[in-house]
């Protein structure tokens, strides 16, 4: 693995996948132009975030919707990763990132873990995606995720050992008021966040997040790409459109993991075993059931 990332933070047009197509096809053109190998858009870049009944209006099969056509023939100069809403073959809709590469669909990633809760919605809208993986790209091992996704300590550790050197997360998070004239107490939390997963996976880590109004939801922008070493090799504007590029290299994982052995040291079969204990004592356990909390478990 050795290519140049670019990520691009930029702003959508809710509900029109057309126009959201041409911006995206200005960055991938200036992407292509400055050398990156590979282009990372934001969560669900394609048709915006706030859309509620819309996204059955928006949802769309990218094997074969002509409205990707431009992107996917942009895809044999560049690998495109970017968000949309999934019309699945089931019939349902999808919050996923989609991976473009060769003129194809190479890989779609369904967001597993769709929020409701406080401002979040998405769980009224989109059905929860069920299988995660990582996908071999020409670049190398990647793995998707999609913004909540990445407040579930479990999915970027699978990734990690389903062999993705690169971490790539599309976000479409919300500005809080709150921090300092130099950092915002948002922005802070989430980029310790994505050192200590860097750090701990010795792996890369990208992170894409919007900019833009949608609702009176203003989002902070503030992309970033971290080493396998947990250091922030670049970051991007905050509340403004910006494009930042960095180089992933697999001999900076082998530095990492080899320097600190805490990755390969792992103890799959352990994790395995004790996962496997827990959710066997787990059965037929739920809050709602007093009898339930008559239990040793250490949760309860």
């Amino acid at each position: 693995m050795k290519f140049k990332a670019a990520v691009a933070q930029i702003d959508s047009r809710v509900g029109n996948l057309r126009l959201n197509v041409e911006h995206h096809l200005e960055h991938v053109d200036a992407a292509i132009k400055a050398g990156a190998n590979l282009i990372l858009f934001p969560e669900p870049s394609l048709t915006g975030y706030t859309l509620r009944d819309l996204a059955w209006d928006v949802a769309i099969n990218p094997y074969a919707h002509p409205v990707l056509d431009p992107l996917r023939q942009r895809s044999t100069d560049i690998s495109i990763v970017a968000g949309l809403v999934e019309s699945g073959a089931d019939h349902g809709i999808y919050n996923a990132a989609v991976l473009l590469e060769d003129g194809e669909v190479k890989h779609i990633h369904r967001k597993i873990y769709p929020p409701t809760y406080v401002m979040f919605e998405e769980g009224r809208y989109f059905g929860a995606g069920r299988a995660l993986r990582a996908v071999d790209s020409k670049l190398g091992r990647l793995g998707l995720l999609i913004c909540e996704e990445v407040w579930h300590l479990s999915l970027p550790y699978l990734l990690a050992y389903d062999g993705a050197e690169a971490i790539l997360v599309l976000t479409a998070s919300p500005s809080r008021i709150a921090g300092t004239e130099t950092e915002l107490q948002h922005a802070k939390t989430n980029h310790e966040q994505h050192r200590v997963y860097a750090r701990l996976l010795s792996s890369y880590f990208l992170f894409c997040n919007r900019v833009g109004f949608e609702d009176g939801v203003n989002f902070w922008g503030g992309s970033a790409i971290t080493n396998p070493c947990g250091e922030m090799a670049a970051v991007a504007k905050y509340f403004a459109e910006d494009m930042i590029f960095g180089q992933i290299e697999s001999l900076e994982v082998q530095r990492a993991r080899r320097f600190s052995r805490h990755f390969l040291d792992e103890d799959l079969d352990l994790v395995r075993r004790t996962l496997g204990r827990i959710a066997e004592s787990w059965q037929g356990l739920t809050p709602v059931n007093p009898e339930s909390r008559k239990t040793d478990h250490p949760l309860f």
